[in-house]
């Protein structure tokens, strides 16, 4: 199989809009031949105490479902798969994710930095049995019309200068067109539920700045979706939460529900972002979210 690292996708050309809220995008229906990109993007898992996976389980059948039932082009792993990174927790997970009719692209998370980043690229391939071959934990999937960097921290939930580097000369050479930044945590102060919890490091300051970054995709915190603000816009970037699967934090663990997001790209420019509850097909439409990527890096 062709190692993936960057690459393109020929995409149908058409009409680009200018950037919008989410409130001001185009609410028209889109059907099947308008989609230009989609792939769902599953949360933190790292279940405990026991090393059991059901709620992930559960997220994979109902991807394989809507996989036949309409465009799928793969799935993202945000990170925290294995809690504290231990060979149990990869072994158990890994059934589960081989059961993925489509390419996984997951990223380490500070749960897998409990072991090695070996082991995480060990794994990595392993839940994907050569759909792809992935070589370093952070990379890059170019398309026509969009690109997304997929950047492991370095250390915890974080960066050193090296990563912080890796993902300007990124967005750099891709500045001619949006790029979608999918990182473990988001920068520390994004979502106050948890204002202290992220990404520390100055220079992401630089990263965000970037003209052509459209969207910052993060896990981490494991907030409730019904009971915390997931997705905003902050300046020109838009931030898109994507809840745990096995375990939620915030605002409490009081009450957890199941669920993992999916982003599709339309060839109006227009990504829409909905929520899926395990076990049930259809969107909620509560937690729809849509924003479109700007035509001035085309």
């Amino acid at each position: 199989m062709q190692r993936l690292y960057r690459f393109s996708l020929i995409l149908l050309f058409s009409m680009i809009l200018p950037a919008c809220s989410p409130h001001d995008a185009a609410t028209a229906q889109h059907d099947a031949d308008d989609v230009l990109l989609s792939f769902a993007v599953l949360g933190d898992a790292e279940p405990k105490p026991e090393p059991q996976f059901p709620n992930m389980a559960a997220a994979v059948a109902d991807i394989n479902q809507l996989a036949m039932q309409q465009r799928l082009d793969f799935v993202i792993g945000v990170g925290d798969i294995a809690h504290k990174g231990t060979l149990v927790q990869y072994e158990n997970a890994t059934p589960v994710l081989q059961q993925l009719s489509l390419p996984f692209y997951p990223i380490m998370g500070n749960e897998e930095h409990g072991s090695s980043v070996e082991r995480f690229m060990q794994f990595a391939n392993l839940w994907n049995q050569g759909k792809i071959t992935l070589d370093a934990p952070s990379y890059v999937l170019e398309f026509d019309r969009v690109a997304l960097v997929l950047a492991s921290p370095d250390h915890g939930r974080d960066f050193n200068d090296s990563g912080i580097a890796w993902m300007l000369s990124q967005l750099q050479q891709l500045a001619h067109k949006p790029v979608l930044l999918v990182v473990h945590g988001a920068q520390a102060g994004v979502y106050p539920e948890n204002a202290d919890k992220g990404i520390h490091h100055p220079g992401f300051a630089e990263v965000i700045a970037q003209p052509n970054l459209a969207a910052v995709i993060s896990g981490d915190l494991h907030m409730d979706m019904d009971r915390s603000n997931h997705s905003k816009q902050l300046g020109k970037v838009h931030y898109l939460h994507i809840p745990a699967l096995e375990r939620t934090k915030i605002p409490d663990d009081t009450q957890h529900t199941a669920m993992f997001r999916l982003f599709t790209l339309h060839n109006d420019n227009l990504m829409q972002v909905d929520t899926y509850q395990t076990g049930v097909l259809t969107p909620l439409t509560r937690h729809r979210y849509q924003f479109s990527l700007s035509g001035e890096h085309q």
